[in-house]
């Protein structure tokens, strides 16, 4: 079971989709909690460790949310954080709602994410239950693509805990034809992604990443 790490006095929890991701580098750093693939997985999963760890008294400073992404325009192997958040399944404009939008919720279409670690650069991000390749990317506004990190983000903002969302491109400049043009790049991903991490503690004891 994951536990949150302690870096500069914080709690920190991460959070991760699948084992694939979860190369050497970054085991040598953390446990993070695995959801599963997809915006229903990740939401049970991290809303449930969010209320267990308040249960018990141990409550999470952030959240850390990280794997990989894909994206037609971004370098491949790159790690960005998300600047912003949508949620692309969702599609009430049959009942006059914007495409995106969730009825009756009262948040725009996309979701900021004001949380900033320096020296990575920043990216949109597009959330939604399906792999995202070739002529699907004409569809969607934002710069990258993943299947998890809005329903993290609406976990996150129930249980009122600031999160980072950092993701590396693992695919998208081609069509994707099998799960090994997905994991190609991994550990290169993997490696970049460890060194992102690595910025957390120096930012938080520094005050230049306020939570």
């Amino acid at each position: 079971m994951a536990d949150t790490v302690s870096i500069a006095g914080r709690s920190v929890l991460f959070v991760m989709a699948v084992e694939a991701e979860y190369g050497p580098h970054l085991r040598a750093l953390f446990k993070p909690l695995l959801t599963g693939v997809g915006p229903v997985e990740a939401a049970v999963a991290v809303a449930a460790a969010l209320t267990r760890m308040a249960d018990r008294d141990h409550p999470v400073d952030l959240v850390v949310s990280l794997g990989s992404a894909g994206s037609r325009r971004l370098e491949q192997t790159v790690v960005y954080q998300a600047t912003a958040v949508a949620y692309r399944d969702m599609d009430a404009s049959a009942l006059g709602f914007p495409k995106g939008e969730t009825p009756l919720l009262g948040l725009p279409r996309i979701l900021d994410l004001p949380l900033r670690l320096p020296d990575v650069p920043g990216a949109t991000l597009s959330t939604g239950g399906s792999v995202v390749s070739g002529a699907a990317y004409d569809a969607i506004a934002e710069d990258m693509v993943d299947m998890e990190s809005y329903a993290v983000l609406r976990a996150c903002q129930r249980a009122a805990v600031p999160l980072i969302a950092l993701r590396g491109i693992s695919d998208g400049k081609t069509e994707l034809r099998h799960v090994g043009d997905w994991t190609e790049y991994l550990h290169v991903v993997d490696a970049n992604l460890a060194a992102a991490v690595g910025r957390l503690e120096p930012a938080i004891a520094t005050g230049a990443l306020v939570i």
